[in-house]
């Protein structure tokens, strides 16, 4: 089974926060990364340095070959975010196709939902 990888965009930030304010993106991938170890889960936590969804910050994507992509955005950096985040992505790893149904997904990343892609075509 391949494993989900979790990206984080380490730029985000809320609206109106100041640029000199610590990055809330920094701190979800901080959190997500250091659970993920903690737990000893199946899941790559990459940051990333922009997914273009800086009016919805936080972004988090969920990504595996041969698997549908998620993009989420409007994630407050908490607790509560880490482990949805979590939960989720152990729902897409299980998931054969990646498909994640919105009444199964954690109440955060329902209503959160930025984008969904089909599976990248295998390389030719």
């Amino acid at each position: 089974m391949t494993n989900t990888e979790i990206l984080v965009c380490v730029l985000c930030r809320p609206a109106g926060a100041p640029r000199e304010a610590p990055r809330a993106g920094q701190a979800l991938f901080e959190a997500v990364q250091e659970a993920t170890l903690r737990d000893d889960l199946p899941f790559a936590v990459r940051p990333v340095e922009c997914m273009n969804g800086c009016s919805r910050s936080c972004t988090v994507a969920l990504q595996a070959p041969g698997k549908s992509i998620y993009l989420f955005g409007d994630l407050p950096a908490d607790t509560e975010t880490t482990l949805q985040v979590l939960a989720c992505a152990q729902m897409h790893h299980l998931s054969p196709d990646g498909i994640l149904l919105r009444a199964e997904r954690p109440e955060r990343l329902r209503e959160s939902i930025l984008a969904r892609l089909p599976a990248c075509l295998p390389a030719a």
